[in-house]
């Protein structure tokens, strides 16, 4: 008898028997962290002697804690997850991959999710209309006239597709869509032996914060589009058994410390540890006390720390969150039963409870976390409240340029009346994000806040984009039945939306008067929002720095108005009232009001009614006009979806890999270059190449959208592919030309400053392959697909960096580009390279023969020319040495065999539908 068979069991759930799979004998199970007894059990659930053997069960089983990740396995998460922004290419490419079985003779309906595949649309939504009574009705009628042909698209994926569900725009943010509703903890299914079959929980999805499930105990994380749509068609993820960081949690949080101030000391404490590429596990007697919102938070800032998930285990929290959301009592009894009979059972006070052995150990005491914020760039880079004023001042000058104006501008609006702006003015503050709308005691903290703030006559500045966009509507229904909207609404925060808005970069434009006064005086503005994400040109193009804080946190910003602010010496105003100076201190509500309003406002029923039809959608979900058919009728017109082109051609039988020879540098980076500055988002300009498409096509620059919106068009993303406004491409330095921010780089084909599109053309037509040069953490940020499609796309065959963040790398893979790594402790500086040499790659052959070559040998050639640049300036003058090729082997990050097939076979996709055909 298989070890399969022989652990299938069967559980006493109430009145009914269900079937499981046992883990809670195996041997040397007790002492595995939870995450992994997650791992066994979804292993030993899928054993078939070919993907999954007994062998990888037991060699999880003996896990050891001190050794590097060397074990292969392969992952079967039992759902996928996706939000429109990345979601739309993956049905694309489903859609795609129908017409491309068709065309090599087989059943387009063979190409169907085989497990789980829940969209939720969340990232279309702009904040057009704020600070009036009707904002979301206007933001979301504007939203259907953008998306309306993606919308269709959807809709049309949802009746062709099988196991494919999507909840409409309007009803909520992905990451609290799963918490609250979606997630099961432990699902069931159809068994072998007549009764239902019990089975763990567990997600992949198209966002990075998917990992906030991590909260409920759900082991889940994101992935690129592309492996997503691997995942969909039954495919298994290929990983490492990560070490696991046991994260140790004890005492209580303190009076006037928010669950966002002890995510960001979190954040800022793993990052410093360093977590890539690892599991984050969190343990202890104090994660007892710890609500399940707060899990959830941290559990969702996950890709900031750098993890691959941050969890806690079930416990009795697990199941009165589940409560309160809405779960059947059926459901909450299977999820128990099941927790205590599998050793999955978090509470240490159990006496059956034995404590985890983790790889490596760290600790906080909720009991010394201080108010904090972070930024101006980057999630990890975590300011104490109290010195924010002081760290601003000394950063501000590195965002100024001898065209910065420094005094005071005047400006004239209709909408907000007269005012100066400066340079620090807060020019949006923007209660927004998974990360905290998923927290009632942050956004009631908001609400009381709010209304100290009005009581004593406080209102933001003028300047000040106020917004508020929750991720749930039952965070309207608590806000409404505490009182709170209203005085919410007195200070400009009416809702604007239920969606994914500033922090993805949806933040809407800034007043035109507004938006004229920084750009004409180079003005430096920020951003205070209580997201996730705060990179570089990801809020809003007319802003420089961007802060992430608590939502009662960006009220007081908003009154203040600047970043340029000590709230512990500076007052917010004075009480017309009463003369006096009202500070912070005075409006901030205490912990024991806060507890008392969340207690008496937030309940079972508001869950229960706003997710009972969560599939249905409003009127305008309803009347869109479907196409019908099992292959979508592409429209050849069609600036929204378009039919892609990577299986063009596609043969049965994949090629061989080959040597890449006589490549050229299409863009020299620096270190912590982020999808967002490799991925298109945000708004673009007429003067853009996705704007110059659009414009040749028709459409007008005010309705070009943003690229999120635009992502089923391959046209318009390859053309912002590393088109960020703040990126740098190093390699027109390297040349002697300016470093201008944005899509830019040297076309050594034509010996001129170029775009990164236009020139990929020319290299195109040339013949010529392309490389791309980085420092350390290349990729980090959001799950971004194009990230990966556009490089390809562009023509780059091999990205070299000094290291990689876990998705990216994937998702390059996933696209068939390869990616390697600089000698340990070099760097394209200290070996010499500028970005000006044609390189050749020696050894890529050697995947061939089915094995993966640790390293590939560079040869990098420079320019035998006077003027160093130019393959068609004049030769060296006769005696002149000509320069030494730089020669090292790089590394080849392709880290496991699964990873080695998709490469083999040109990308992930192609080896898919390459299996389904057999």
């Amino acid at each position: 008898m298989s070890l399969r068979d022989e652990q299938l069991d069967t559980l006493r759930v109430g009145d009914r028997d269900v079937d499981y799979y046992r883990i809670a004998d195996l041997p040397g199970i007790e002492h595995l962290p939870y995450s992994l007894k997650v791992l066994v059990e979804n292993l030993l659930r899928r054993i078939d002697g070919v993907n999954v053997t007994e062998d990888q069960v037991n060699e999880l089983l003996r896990w050891d804690p001190n050794a590097e990740p060397s074990h292969e396995i392969e992952f079967g998460p039992s759902r996928v997850l996706m939000q429109d922004f990345t979601g739309v290419p993956c049905i694309v490419d489903l859609a795609t991959m129908r017409d491309a079985v068709a065309d090599l003779g087989g059943d387009p309906e063979v190409i169907n999710p085989q497990v789980e595949a829940d969209m939720v649309i969340d990232h279309s939504v702009q904040i057009d209309h704020y600070g009036v009574a009707d904002a979301v009705a206007r933001n979301m009628d504007r939203e259907y006239q953008r998306n309306g042909e993606r919308y269709r698209f959807l809709r049309w994926g949802q009746q062709a597709f099988k196991n494919f569900r999507v909840v409409p725009p309007g009803t909520g943010i992905i990451h609290q869509v799963n918490i609250e509703y979606l997630a099961k903890v432990v699902m069931t299914k159809a068994g072998e032996r007549g009764r239902d079959l019990a089975y763990l929980d567990s997600c992949v999805g198209t966002d990075s914060h998917t990992t906030m499930v991590g909260g409920l105990g759900v082991l889940g994380w994101g992935v690129g589009g592309i492996e997503a749509e691997a995942a969909m068609l039954g495919q298994p993820i290929s990983m490492l058994v990560p070490r696991v960081v046991g994260f140790k949690l004890t005492g209580s949080i303190p009076e006037g410390v928010t669950a966002t101030d002890v995510v960001l000391t979190i954040t800022q404490m793993l990052r410093e540890h360093g977590v890539v590429g690892k599991f984050v596990e969190f343990y202890g007697d104090g994660v007892a006390s710890v609500p399940l919102a707060n899990r959830a938070t941290i559990g969702n800032m996950s890709p900031e720390f750098g993890s691959t998930c941050g969890i806690f285990p079930i416990d009795q929290v697990t199941l009165d969150y589940l409560r309160l959301t809405g779960r059947s009592d059926e459901q909450i009894a299977l999820v128990e039963a099941y927790a205590r009979a599998n050793r999955l059972w978090g509470d240490t006070s159990d006496p059956d409870y034995v404590e985890p052995e983790y790889s490596e150990y760290m600790e906080l005491d909720l009991g010394t976390v201080v108010p904090s914020i972070a930024g101006p760039k980057r999630p990890q880079d975590r300011i104490r409240l109290d010195r924010a004023k002081e760290t601003f001042e000394r950063t501000l000058p590195d965002y100024e340029t001898p065209k910065t104006y420094q005094n005071p501008v005047p400006v004239h609006t209709d909408f907000r009346g007269d005012f100066e702006i400066t340079n620090g003015d807060v020019a949006i503050a923007s209660i927004t994000s998974c990360t905290n709308t998923s927290n009632p005691s942050v956004m009631i903290a908001a609400g009381l806040l709010a209304r100290a703030a009005r009581k004593h006559g406080l209102k933001p500045k003028p300047w000040v984009k106020t917004s508020l966009a929750p991720g749930s509507q039952v965070v309207a229904d608590y806000l409404r039945k505490a009182g709170l909207q209203e005085d919410l609404d007195a200070l400009g925060y009416e809702l604007v939306g239920f969606g994914c808005t500033t922090c993805i970069g949806n933040s809407g434009p800034l007043l035109p008067e507004i938006s004229k006064a920084v750009g004409d005086n180079d003005l430096t503005v920020v951003s205070v929002l209580s997201g996730n994400r705060n990179f570089e040109g990801r809020i809003s193009p007319d802003v420089k720095m961007n802060y992430l804080a608590s939502p009662p946190l960006v009220i007081a910003y908003a009154i203040a108005g600047t970043l340029d602010f000590d709230f512990e010496t500076q007052p917010l105003g004075i009480d017309a009232k009463t003369g006096r100076e009202i500070f912070l201190r005075d409006i901030w509500p205490n912990n024991e009001e806060i507890d008392k309003v969340v207690s008496s406002s937030v309940n079972r029923e508001m869950f229960v009614r706003d997710y009972a039809d969560v599939f249905e959608g409003d009127e305008r979900w309803k009347s869109l006009d479907v196409p019908k058919g099992e292959r979508f009728a592409w429209d050849p017109d069609s600036t929204y979806v378009r039919r892609q082109i990577f299986f063009d051609g596609m043969s049965a039988k994949p090629q061989p890999v080959s040597d890449v020879c006589g490549a050229r540098v299409l863009a020299l980076l620096g270190d912590s270059v982020t999808t967002d500055h490799i991925s298109p988002a945000g708004a673009f300009p007429a003067s853009s190449p996705a704007g110059k498409y659009l414009l040749e096509r028709g459409i007008q620059p005010k309705d070009f959208n943003s690229y999120g919106s635009r992502r089923g068009n391959h046209e318009v993303m390859v053309r912002g592919t590393f088109g960020n406004i703040r990126l740098r491409n190093q390699l027109l330095a390297s040349v002697g030309e300016e470093v201008r921010p944005g899509g830019f780089t040297y076309d050594f084909v034509t010996g001129k400053p170029s775009t990164i599109f236009d020139a990929s053309l020319d290299y195109r037509k040339a013949g010529t392959p392309l490389v791309v040069l980085a420092g350390s953490e290349y990729g980090t940020g959001s799950s971004r697909d194009w990230a990966a499609k556009g490089t390809l796309m562009l023509g780059v065959k091999v990205v070299i960096a000094c290291s990689f963040e876990r998705i990216h790398r994937s998702n390059l893979i996933g696209m068939g580009v390869l990616p390697l790594q600089f000698p340990e402790g070099q760097s394209a500086e200290s070996l010499g390279l500028d970005g000006t040499e044609t390189y050749d790659f020696q050894g890529i052959e050697a995947l061939n023969n089915g094995t993966i070559p640790e390293t590939v040998h560079v040869v990098a050639t420079k320019p035998a020319t006077d003027d160093g640049v130019t393959g068609t300036a004049k030769p060296a003058a006769a005696g002149k040495p000509v320069p030494q090729p730089i020669e090292f082997d790089a590394t080849v990050r392709i880290d496991t065999p699964g990873e080695a097939e998709y490469y083999r076979n040109g990308g992930i996709l192609q080896y898919v539908l390459r299996r389904l055909m057999k």
